[in-house]
Protein backbone atom coordinates (compact mmCIF):
# COMPACT_ATOMS: atom_id res chain seq x y z
CA UNK A 1 0.00 0.00 0.00
CA UNK A 2 1.14 3.56 -1.09
CA UNK A 3 1.86 6.39 1.22
CA UNK A 4 -1.08 7.87 -0.53
CA UNK A 5 -3.64 5.17 0.27
CA UNK A 6 -2.46 4.70 3.56
CA UNK A 7 -3.58 8.22 4.26
CA UNK A 8 -6.56 7.87 2.51
CA UNK A 9 -7.44 5.09 4.40
CA UNK A 10 -6.39 7.19 8.08
CA UNK A 11 -8.05 10.37 6.97
CA UNK A 12 -10.99 9.06 4.63
CA UNK A 13 -10.09 11.71 2.31
CA UNK A 14 -7.66 12.00 -0.47
CA UNK A 15 -4.65 13.84 0.41
CA UNK A 16 -3.19 16.84 -1.61
CA UNK A 17 -1.33 16.24 -4.57
CA UNK A 18 2.32 17.28 -4.61
CA UNK A 19 1.95 20.85 -6.14
CA UNK A 20 -0.79 21.64 -3.92
CA UNK A 21 1.86 21.33 -1.32
CA UNK A 22 4.32 23.07 -2.51
CA UNK A 23 1.80 26.21 -2.99
CA UNK A 24 0.97 25.78 0.36
CA UNK A 25 4.54 25.68 1.32
CA UNK A 26 5.66 28.52 -0.65
CA UNK A 27 2.30 30.58 0.74
CA UNK A 28 3.71 29.77 4.31
CA UNK A 29 7.00 30.62 4.01
CA UNK A 30 5.97 33.41 2.65
CA UNK A 31 3.57 34.83 5.71
CA UNK A 32 6.12 33.56 7.91
CA UNK A 33 9.16 35.76 5.79
CA UNK A 34 6.30 38.97 6.04
CA UNK A 35 6.72 38.34 9.94
CA UNK A 36 10.21 37.76 10.96
CA UNK A 37 11.68 40.08 8.68
CA UNK A 38 10.88 42.95 9.96
CA UNK A 39 12.14 41.75 13.45
CA UNK A 40 15.16 40.47 11.89
CA UNK A 41 15.72 44.24 10.22
CA UNK A 42 15.30 45.83 13.99
CA UNK A 43 17.82 43.64 15.25
CA UNK A 44 20.03 43.98 12.74
CA UNK A 45 19.98 47.67 12.98
CA UNK A 46 20.52 47.51 16.51
CA UNK A 47 23.98 45.87 16.05
CA UNK A 48 24.98 47.85 13.04
CA UNK A 49 27.27 50.57 12.75
CA UNK A 50 26.47 54.22 11.05
CA UNK A 51 28.60 53.54 7.79
CA UNK A 52 25.99 50.24 6.81
CA UNK A 53 23.22 51.69 7.94
CA UNK A 54 23.41 54.55 4.96
CA UNK A 55 24.44 51.81 2.73
CA UNK A 56 21.20 49.53 3.40
CA UNK A 57 19.47 53.02 3.23
CA UNK A 58 17.62 52.81 6.60
CA UNK A 59 17.70 49.22 7.99
CA UNK A 60 20.28 46.60 7.52
CA UNK A 61 19.18 42.93 7.34
CA UNK A 62 22.78 41.52 8.21
CA UNK A 63 25.18 43.42 10.28
CA UNK A 64 29.13 42.92 9.08
CA UNK A 65 30.01 43.89 12.40
CA UNK A 66 27.99 43.46 14.81
CA UNK A 67 28.33 45.60 18.07
CA UNK A 68 26.62 45.75 21.58
CA UNK A 69 27.42 49.53 21.94
CA UNK A 70 24.13 50.72 21.50
CA UNK A 71 22.42 48.10 24.19
CA UNK A 72 25.42 49.21 26.71
CA UNK A 73 24.78 52.95 25.92
CA UNK A 74 21.45 52.84 26.48
CA UNK A 75 21.56 50.93 30.03
CA UNK A 76 24.49 52.99 30.85
CA UNK A 77 22.04 56.23 30.41
CA UNK A 78 20.30 54.68 33.40
CA UNK A 79 16.59 55.99 31.35
CA UNK A 80 16.22 52.81 29.80
CA UNK A 81 16.73 50.83 32.84
CA UNK A 82 15.10 52.70 35.31
CA UNK A 83 12.12 52.53 32.85
CA UNK A 84 12.22 48.65 32.19
CA UNK A 85 11.96 48.49 35.75
CA UNK A 86 9.03 50.51 36.37
CA UNK A 87 7.47 48.13 32.75
CA UNK A 88 8.62 45.41 34.93
CA UNK A 89 7.12 46.24 38.26
CA UNK A 90 3.72 47.20 36.70
CA UNK A 91 3.33 44.81 34.62
CA UNK A 92 3.91 42.02 37.44
CA UNK A 93 1.78 44.15 39.70
CA UNK A 94 -1.07 44.70 37.79
CA UNK A 95 -1.40 41.15 36.06
CA UNK A 96 -1.40 39.57 39.43
CA UNK A 97 -4.05 42.06 41.10
CA UNK A 98 -5.97 41.82 37.41
CA UNK A 99 -5.92 38.22 38.12
CA UNK A 100 -7.47 38.30 41.77
CA UNK A 101 -10.08 40.53 40.92
CA UNK A 102 -11.27 38.85 38.00
CA UNK A 103 -11.05 35.64 39.57
CA UNK A 104 -13.03 36.65 42.55
CA UNK A 105 -15.51 38.54 40.71
CA UNK A 106 -16.25 35.54 38.24
CA UNK A 107 -15.99 33.17 40.78
CA UNK A 108 -18.84 34.54 42.43
CA UNK A 109 -21.15 35.57 39.16
CA UNK A 110 -20.49 31.75 38.14
CA UNK A 111 -22.18 29.92 41.74
CA UNK A 112 -25.69 29.62 41.75
CA UNK A 113 -28.12 31.69 44.27
CA UNK A 114 -25.18 34.74 45.03
CA UNK A 115 -27.23 37.34 45.54
CA UNK A 116 -27.10 40.21 43.75
CA UNK A 117 -24.94 38.00 40.78
CA UNK A 118 -27.66 39.09 37.79
CA UNK A 119 -27.96 42.58 38.50
CA UNK A 120 -24.20 43.09 38.86
CA UNK A 121 -23.39 40.93 35.21
CA UNK A 122 -25.59 43.51 33.42
CA UNK A 123 -23.58 45.93 35.17
CA UNK A 124 -20.50 44.58 33.52
CA UNK A 125 -22.41 43.61 30.08
CA UNK A 126 -22.93 47.37 30.08
CA UNK A 127 -19.26 48.77 30.54
CA UNK A 128 -18.39 46.68 27.39
CA UNK A 129 -21.03 49.11 25.40
CA UNK A 130 -20.76 52.27 27.08
CA UNK A 131 -17.77 53.90 29.04
CA UNK A 132 -17.08 57.41 30.86
CA UNK A 133 -14.61 58.84 28.32
CA UNK A 134 -11.22 60.04 27.97
CA UNK A 135 -12.03 63.11 30.47
CA UNK A 136 -14.20 61.89 33.02
CA UNK A 137 -11.68 59.23 33.78
CA UNK A 138 -9.23 62.06 34.06
CA UNK A 139 -10.97 63.60 36.46
CA UNK A 140 -11.71 60.35 38.46
CA UNK A 141 -8.17 59.72 38.38
CA UNK A 142 -6.69 63.44 40.13
CA UNK A 143 -9.64 63.33 42.38
CA UNK A 144 -8.43 60.39 44.02
CA UNK A 145 -5.19 61.75 44.35
CA UNK A 146 -3.21 59.69 41.98
CA UNK A 147 -2.07 61.62 39.25
CA UNK A 148 1.70 60.89 38.98
CA UNK A 149 1.55 57.86 40.93
CA UNK A 150 2.10 54.63 39.67
CA UNK A 151 -0.99 53.54 40.61
CA UNK A 152 -2.84 55.82 38.01
CA UNK A 153 -0.81 53.31 35.48
CA UNK A 154 -2.67 49.97 37.16
CA UNK A 155 -6.15 50.96 38.48
CA UNK A 156 -7.56 51.98 35.31
CA UNK A 157 -7.37 48.93 33.58
CA UNK A 158 -7.52 46.40 36.74
CA UNK A 159 -10.90 44.74 35.24
CA UNK A 160 -12.00 43.88 31.84
CA UNK A 161 -15.39 42.92 31.25
CA UNK A 162 -14.38 40.88 28.63
CA UNK A 163 -12.15 38.51 31.11
CA UNK A 164 -14.62 38.34 33.59
CA UNK A 165 -17.25 36.72 30.91
CA UNK A 166 -14.30 34.21 29.78
CA UNK A 167 -13.37 32.97 33.59
CA UNK A 168 -17.05 33.43 34.46
CA UNK A 169 -17.80 31.13 31.26
CA UNK A 170 -14.86 28.72 32.32
CA UNK A 171 -16.09 28.68 35.74
CA UNK A 172 -19.99 27.77 35.32
CA UNK A 173 -17.90 24.17 33.65
CA UNK A 174 -16.65 22.77 37.15
CA UNK A 175 -18.48 19.89 38.36
CA UNK A 176 -20.95 20.88 40.86
CA UNK A 177 -20.55 17.50 42.28
CA UNK A 178 -16.85 18.43 43.20
CA UNK A 179 -18.07 21.69 44.85
CA UNK A 180 -20.33 19.96 46.85
CA UNK A 181 -18.44 17.14 48.43
CA UNK A 182 -15.75 20.52 49.31
CA UNK A 183 -18.91 22.02 51.00
CA UNK A 184 -19.63 19.00 52.90
CA UNK A 185 -16.12 18.61 54.16
CA UNK A 186 -16.55 21.89 55.38
CA UNK A 187 -14.58 23.81 52.65
CA UNK A 188 -15.27 27.42 52.74
CA UNK A 189 -15.94 29.27 49.42
CA UNK A 190 -12.34 30.94 49.33
CA UNK A 191 -10.82 27.29 49.96
CA UNK A 192 -12.80 25.87 47.22
CA UNK A 193 -11.77 28.67 44.53
CA UNK A 194 -8.11 28.39 45.50
CA UNK A 195 -7.81 24.71 46.14
CA UNK A 196 -10.52 23.40 43.79
CA UNK A 197 -11.57 25.91 41.55
CA UNK A 198 -8.38 27.74 40.31
CA UNK A 199 -6.58 24.34 39.87
CA UNK A 200 -9.05 23.31 37.26
CA UNK A 201 -8.85 26.86 35.67
CA UNK A 202 -4.90 26.69 34.74
CA UNK A 203 -5.63 27.37 30.86
CA UNK A 204 -8.24 30.43 31.70
CA UNK A 205 -5.88 32.18 34.04
CA UNK A 206 -2.84 31.84 31.82
CA UNK A 207 -5.35 33.59 29.46
CA UNK A 208 -6.45 35.67 31.16
CA UNK A 209 -2.51 36.57 33.21
CA UNK A 210 -1.06 36.77 29.09
CA UNK A 211 -3.43 39.51 28.26
CA UNK A 212 -2.97 41.63 31.50
CA UNK A 213 0.96 41.20 31.14
CA UNK A 214 0.62 42.57 27.28
CA UNK A 215 -1.49 45.31 28.51
CA UNK A 216 0.33 46.73 30.98
CA UNK A 217 3.47 45.82 29.36
CA UNK A 218 2.38 47.85 25.98
CA UNK A 219 0.44 50.57 27.44
CA UNK A 220 1.65 54.07 27.19
CA UNK A 221 -1.66 56.26 27.20
CA UNK A 222 -2.28 55.90 30.76
CA UNK A 223 1.45 56.91 31.40
CA UNK A 224 1.24 60.32 28.62
CA UNK A 225 -1.83 61.41 30.73
CA UNK A 226 -1.46 60.79 34.31
CA UNK A 227 2.68 60.56 34.98
CA UNK A 228 3.76 64.13 34.90
CA UNK A 229 7.42 63.11 36.47
CA UNK A 230 10.37 61.38 33.94
CA UNK A 231 11.25 59.29 36.22
CA UNK A 232 8.12 57.46 36.33
CA UNK A 233 8.10 56.85 32.76
CA UNK A 234 7.87 53.21 31.85
CA UNK A 235 9.40 52.02 28.86
CA UNK A 236 6.65 52.15 26.21
CA UNK A 237 6.56 55.82 27.18
CA UNK A 238 10.71 56.19 26.50
CA UNK A 239 10.58 54.29 23.34
CA UNK A 240 7.92 56.87 22.22
CA UNK A 241 9.33 59.76 22.76
CA UNK A 242 12.78 58.41 21.71
CA UNK A 243 11.63 56.52 18.10
CA UNK A 244 8.01 57.98 17.28
CA UNK A 245 8.80 61.71 18.36
CA UNK A 246 12.40 61.01 17.09
CA UNK A 247 13.98 62.81 20.16
CA UNK A 248 18.04 62.31 20.68
CA UNK A 249 18.86 60.09 23.22
CA UNK A 250 21.53 60.66 25.82
CA UNK A 251 24.26 58.29 26.24
CA UNK A 252 26.90 57.58 28.44
CA UNK A 253 30.07 55.40 26.92
CA UNK A 254 33.71 55.54 27.97
CA UNK A 255 35.78 57.19 25.17
CA UNK A 256 34.22 58.39 21.41
CA UNK A 257 32.50 55.63 20.55
CA UNK A 258 28.88 56.86 19.57
CA UNK A 259 26.10 54.33 18.30
CA UNK A 260 24.56 56.02 15.45
CA UNK A 261 20.84 57.19 17.03
CA UNK A 262 18.80 54.89 14.63
CA UNK A 263 20.86 52.21 16.22
CA UNK A 264 19.85 53.03 19.79
CA UNK A 265 16.09 53.35 18.31
CA UNK A 266 16.25 49.93 17.47
CA UNK A 267 18.18 48.94 20.84
CA UNK A 268 15.24 50.39 22.65
CA UNK A 269 12.53 48.84 20.63
CA UNK A 270 14.22 45.19 21.22
CA UNK A 271 14.43 45.62 24.82
CA UNK A 272 10.57 46.16 24.89
CA UNK A 273 9.94 43.01 22.97
CA UNK A 274 12.19 40.63 24.34
CA UNK A 275 9.84 40.14 27.69
CA UNK A 276 6.53 39.48 25.64
CA UNK A 277 8.36 37.05 23.34
CA UNK A 278 10.15 35.23 26.49
CA UNK A 279 6.44 34.80 28.10
CA UNK A 280 3.81 34.26 25.31
CA UNK A 281 6.33 30.98 24.27
CA UNK A 282 5.29 29.27 28.08
CA UNK A 283 1.74 30.44 28.10
CA UNK A 284 0.86 29.43 24.46
CA UNK A 285 -0.36 26.09 24.84
CA UNK A 286 -3.21 27.17 27.65
CA UNK A 287 -4.31 30.34 24.89
CA UNK A 288 -6.27 28.34 22.73
CA UNK A 289 -8.02 25.91 25.01
CA UNK A 290 -8.71 28.56 27.55
CA UNK A 291 -10.35 31.02 24.80
CA UNK A 292 -12.20 28.59 23.11
CA UNK A 293 -13.70 26.91 25.99
CA UNK A 294 -14.32 30.15 27.81
CA UNK A 295 -16.54 31.71 24.56
CA UNK A 296 -18.04 28.85 23.25
CA UNK A 297 -19.15 26.66 25.99
CA UNK A 298 -20.44 29.78 27.95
Amino acid sequence: MSRQQRLQAINGATPPSLALRGVKGIVLFLCCAVVIIPFLAVISTSLADQAQINQAGGYVLWPDNPSFHAYEAIFRGGVVTRATLVSIGITVVGSGLSVTVVALLAYSLSRPGTWGSKPILLLVLFTMLFNAGMIPNYLLIRQLGLIDSYWALILPTLTSAFQIIIMRAFFLETPQEIIDAARIDGASELRILLSIVLPLSKAVVAVIALFNAVTYWNAFFNAVLYINSTEKWPLQLVLRTYVVDNTAIGVDLPGDVVPPQQTLQMAILVVSLIPICLVYPLLQKHFAKGVVIGAVKG
